[in-house]
């Protein structure tokens, strides 16, 4: 599975932490995120990934930055982005098997490491349920379909990072 991974100044550590822990099980990273601590403005890396994965539906995001809350309000500006901030294990799982989320937001700066890389095994490896759920993603379609931004991966809506 190809996962595009973005994240600010206040993701790094924990971005590094997961490319090295899931790299090694066959997962492949595309690395869109800053590597440096220089503070950098999330919306710009939200959107690269938003624009990824919505181009190639097999894919999945991962988006960090220090609390996560900001890259989760950007990302789901994105038509066909269902990305959700996970928190704990759980809600990882849920935001899997009842909303197909393919963009997992975390806190790079509130979220244990342990606990993050748990989050993400259990993201990357649940499947969605389909059945009733899809009546809801069905409804979010609807209202995606009247207001938001469908992703193009070339060109950018932002001036990245200044």
């Amino acid at each position: 599975m190809k996962i595009y991974i973005g994240n600010d100044h206040g993701g790094v550590a924990l971005k590094n932490k997961i490319i090295e822990t899931f790299a090694p099980k066959g997962y492949e990273f595309v690395n869109l995120g800053t590597d440096t601590s220089e503070i950098v403005r999330y919306p710009y890396y939200a959107e690269q990934v938003a624009k990824h994965v919505e181009q190639d539906p097999e894919s999945r995001g991962i988006l960090i930055c220090s609390t996560g809350i900001g890259m989760s309000m950007a990302a789901n500006k994105f038509k066909g982005i269902r990305a959700a901030l996970c928190t704990d294990p759980y809600m990882a799982k849920m935001t899997r098997k009842h909303n197909n989320s393919n963009v997992l937001c975390l806190g790079g700066q509130v979220t244990g490491v342990l606990e993050a890389l748990d989050m993400v095994e259990i993201w990357l490896t649940t499947e969605f349920e389909g059945g009733r759920h899809c009546i809801s993603l069905g409804l979010i379609d609807e209202i995606e379909d009247k207001l938001l931004i469908k992703p193009e991966v070339t060109g950018s809506v932002m001036t990245p990072n200044r």
